[in-house]
């Protein structure tokens, strides 16, 4: 055992980690374009673009040089009262790429605070207009972040049942089928009309943690029509969707209707600092207007719109301007296909998905969809043996790639999976 090893386990509590049962943690010591590197310099591939932030691959010189130009400019600075360069580039540009209604940005740090945000701002925006609007409606096996409100509208008794007490009561509708679709869009009609509801949030098209589950955008646009008839405000997490995964550069792209909020983290910045992005309307805005210090939004981070964060994020829209990654998110999507088209042979693999550079599958264990599976350690155990990093999410092998992945390495992870399937996986009686 290596002395950082002792050294973690004496010190370090890692995230959705069970330490009584946990294996040591895999030591990286170098990561550059899809690969890592471990202390003893064994190579992975990065299959999951390290939690699906590095979309344009690990030690890019281009965004490395953002970061070292803006640290020789400025490294930090409060934002209340204050501005500078970068934040207000980015906030323009972003605005740009977006829905036209969406033109005002809010800064904090990662995707459950960009979300958390959101909530705050729904809250007080019918608050401040004096209406007695306090329910929220979301989707079954959602997630939308670990904070106290995200984890509210998140899946119940999932990773959250010892907090249940403290959060706010949400609706949820379930998750749409093409077998449920019309219950769904009646029940959320019913709920609608009663004039009760101050906001909607869903994670467009696809269920990151819950398995990578994915639906229309023409079921999503009922939904939205639906909540804006009733006046309900909606949120589209955008924090795993954003940025090229779901074969445009936001899953709103796919959409007629557009929603009045969007949160964005993760791709954000290529995963190379936190930041989080809450973007809505001027209508949203205004309404936080007036004479009373008490109206404005009374929120903020210590790093909100840290310039080093807002120059990578810069960074990072340069490079979706450039050919590479729009050919890179056409490359993982065609290849997704024929894919997917291979692990259609298997009997106990199901419910193959696929959206844009994300595919995903499941293998038939009799205990349903769980992110609690046994198959999630025996797979990733098989895997990094193979040189590969894969996350499953349970008994649902995902690989969700950086776009700078070539088609070599793309074919080792999935013919590594293949092999899994063949011969590594103790497969159901």
């Amino acid at each position: 055992m290596s002395s950082i090893i002792e050294k973690d386990k004496k010190h370090v509590w890692h995230p959705f980690t069970q330490h009584f049962t946990a294996e040591n943690p895999l030591e990286i010591v170098r990561a550059e374009g899809v690969r890592l590197y471990d202390v003893d310099g064994k190579e992975y591939i990065d299959a999951n673009s390290s939690w699906w932030v590095n979309v344009h691959g690990h030690k890019n010189a281009y965004i490395g040089k953002a970061m070292m130009d803006q640290f020789n400019q400025i490294d930090h600075i409060v934002f209340a009262g204050v501005t500078h360069p970068k934040a207000v580039e980015l906030a323009e540009r972003i605005t740009k790429v977006l829905p036209q209604n969406l033109e005002k940005v809010f800064f904090s740090d990662n995707g459950s605070t960009s979300v958390e945000v959101a909530l705050k701002m729904i809250v007080q925006y019918w608050h401040n207009k004096g209406e007695n609007k306090q329910r929220f409606l979301a989707m079954h096996g959602s997630y939308h972040g670990d904070t106290f409100g995200a984890m509210s509208v998140g899946q119940r008794g999932y990773f959250n049942a010892p907090f249940e007490p403290f959060f706010f009561d949400v609706d949820y509708i379930d998750f749409p089928t093409k077998e449920n679709e019309e219950a769904i869009l009646s029940h959320a009609k019913l709920l609608f009309e009663t004039g009760e509801f101050a906001g909607m949030i869903v994670e467009p098209l696809v269920q990151g943690a819950a398995g990578m589950r994915m639906y229309s955008a023409s079921f999503l646009d009922q939904l939205a029509t639906l909540a804006q008839e009733n006046d309900v405000l909606i949120v589209y997490d955008e924090v795993m969707t954003g940025f090229g995964r779901t074969g445009k550069l936001f899953a709103t792209d796919h959409c007629k209707v557009k929603p009045d909020f969007i949160t964005l983290s993760k791709g954000l910045t290529s995963g190379v600092m936190a930041l989080g992005l809450t973007v809505t309307s001027d209508k949203i805005y205004n309404a936080f207007l007036g004479e009373e210090t008490t109206k404005a939004l009374l929120h903020g981070h210590s790093f909100t719109a840290n310039p080093i964060a807002c120059a990578i994020a810069c960074a990072n829209l340069d490079l979706f301007e450039q050919p590479l990654a729009i050919q890179g998110m056409k490359n993982l999507e065609d290849w997704n296909r024929t894919f997917k088209h291979q692990l259609e042979k298997f009997e106990f693999v199901k419910n193959i998905r696929q959206q844009g550079t994300i595919i995903a599958f499941e293998i038939e264990t009799g205990e349903g969809n769980t992110y609690f599976s046994d198959i999630k350690a025996q797979a990733y155990a098989y895997f990094l043996k193979q040189g590969i990093l894969i996350r499953p999410l349970g008994n649902v092998i995902f690989v969700n790639a950086p776009l700078v992945i070539s088609k070599a390495d793309y074919d080792k992870i999935t013919q590594s999976i293949l092999n899994f399937l063949f011969e590594g996986i103790n497969q159901p009686s």
